[in-house]
């Protein structure tokens, strides 16, 4: 039987142009896909995005939308990958910051991984959020106003909308099952 859960919805996955965690981008991705919806690759500049196997390249991508023409309003979540390099370039694209504050004070559910939450310090949106990542952030995050805890996966739901994070590429069976239940 095929899961159908998200069938007719968009998810947005945003990232730099290179320097992405491959399997932090393929796995709910893929998951993405199983249940039925739709992946959406995003970044910063059109062609295509460099995937890494932690320092090693991985595959490169297509890029789907530019995040300069990428509305917040036409996807059902935002999946942000890690990836050191990833977020760290990210965070400095106003564009990009901008689109993850405008989907972050939407209902709709935000998925990061690992480095990930960068962006999200960066667009201001952790007050009072409950959060993991990779434990080098830990500082950052707190700094930022969420509460920082080491658990393989966390759904917080006390913003707008939920915050899935997760630490590191072993945690993404429970980070995958729960962006696609907080989607559907």
């Amino acid at each position: 039987m095929t899961d159908t859960s998200l069938q007719g919805k968009k998810v947005a996955f945003l990232v730099a142009t290179e320097g992405i965690e491959q399997v932090e981008l393929t796995a709910p991705w893929k998951a993405v896909q199983e249940a039925g919806g739709q992946p959406v690759l995003i970044s910063t500049k059109a062609g295509q995005v460099q995937a890494f196997d932690h320092l090693d390249k991985g595959d490169t991508f297509d890029v789907d939308v530019v995040v300069d023409d990428a509305s917040p309003s036409e996807y059902a979540a935002l999946v942000l990958p890690g990836g050191v390099a990833n977020p760290d370039a990210l965070r400095t694209s106003l564009s990009a910051v901008k689109f993850v504050g405008q989907f972050a004070a939407s209902t709709r559910p935000i998925a990061a991984i690992c480095h990930a939450p960068w962006t999200l310090v960066e667009a201001d949106v952790l007050k009072g959020r409950r959060m993991t990542s990779w434990p080098s952030l830990q500082t950052d995050l707190r700094n930022a106003g969420a509460e920082w805890v080491d658990e393989e996966v966390v759904v917080d739901l006390s913003g707008p909308g939920p915050l899935i994070t997760s630490r590191n590429p072993d945690d993404l069976p429970a980070f995958t099952k729960a962006l696609v239940e907080a989607i559907a």
